[in-house]
């Protein structure tokens, strides 16, 4: 029986994750995970592949969302109350156009001076109605994809005994930024095989591997790039066929509730 032994939101997409003990998880994944973005003057959404400083910006958001906070190391927090009224604006990921609405000028001179670029902040409007694919469909914010990342400790202890090999040290589960970190499953990859899962009073349906990129090269604490691990050793015995590496398993809302740590996931439906 495997069960929860992490929970993490991502308010910010690409910023830091908030640790959490219980959470409700809504159609587009945990509550406020990835519902605001960073982007350009140019309304494109800014990453850790491009901006790994993205990674030391800690956001911390209240219950019911109406007030965001951000830290970084070395200035000075700022605090918003969110806006989800004002004009949309166009923004784009991943070539995509979709909308958001701007929270205003003190994020923005705040994100700028902290990543050192032109930014704003923007979150996404109540009526997004973004479609994600896979085999089952869903909807999310701004996330890559399907909403809810799933890793097992087994995927992460097998992936760093082969790193070890190569002479190089363990990495944390923070490099993948998962959602969800299950333990007890003894065989590396079941997420990949699980296709209906209930935790706590949710069901989540499997969408697709996840594909890995550059994120996975920044450290997390720091915020700079930190070698060619882990994407050099999955590399060689992680290629999915549909390119990349894969590494931990994508998952839509099929049923919302609430879960929390130490919460069993059962598997309903097995892939096979």
């Amino acid at each position: 029986m495997a069960r929860v032994v992490e929970l993490t939101s991502y308010p910010v997409k690409g910023c830091a994750g908030v640790a959490l003990t219980e959470a409700l998880m809504t159609r587009a994944g945990l509550a406020h995970d990835r519902s605001f973005m960073v982007v350009g003057e140019n309304g494109v959404f800014r990453s850790q592949r491009r901006d790994p400083r993205l990674a030391v910006v800690r956001p911390a958001i209240t219950a019911d969302g109406g007030q965001l906070t951000l830290h970084a190391p070395g200035v000075d927090p700022v605090r918003i109350d969110v806006d989800r009224a004002s004009a949309r604006v166009g923004v784009e990921l991943f070539g995509t156009a979709y909308e958001g609405i701007d929270q205003g000028p003190a994020a923005a001179d705040w994100l700028s001076g902290v990543l050192g670029a032109p930014s704003r902040l923007v979150c996404v409007p109540p009526e997004h109605g973004r479609l994600t694919d896979g085999l089952t469909p869903g909807t999310s914010g701004y996330a890559d994809s399907s909403p809810v990342h799933i890793l097992s400790v087994s995927s992460l202890q097998a992936l760093n005994r082969r790193i070890a090999q190569t002479g190089s040290g363990p990495l944390p589960m923070t490099r993948f930024r998962p959602n969800i970190v299950v333990d007890g499953w003894d065989e590396p990859h079941t997420e990949d095989r699980a296709r209906r899962v209930t935790v706590g009073s949710a069901e989540l349906g499997y969408a697709k591997l996840a594909i890995r990129c550059a994120v996975t090269l920044v450290d997390q604490s720091s915020g700079a790039k930190a070698g060619p691990e882990p994407l050099r050793t999955l590399a060689g015995y992680r290629r999915a066929a549909e390119g990349g590496v894969a590494f931990g398993s994508k998952f839509s809302v099929v049923r919302t509730g609430e879960l929390a740590l130490g919460d069993d996931l059962v598997v309903g439906e097995w892939d096979g």
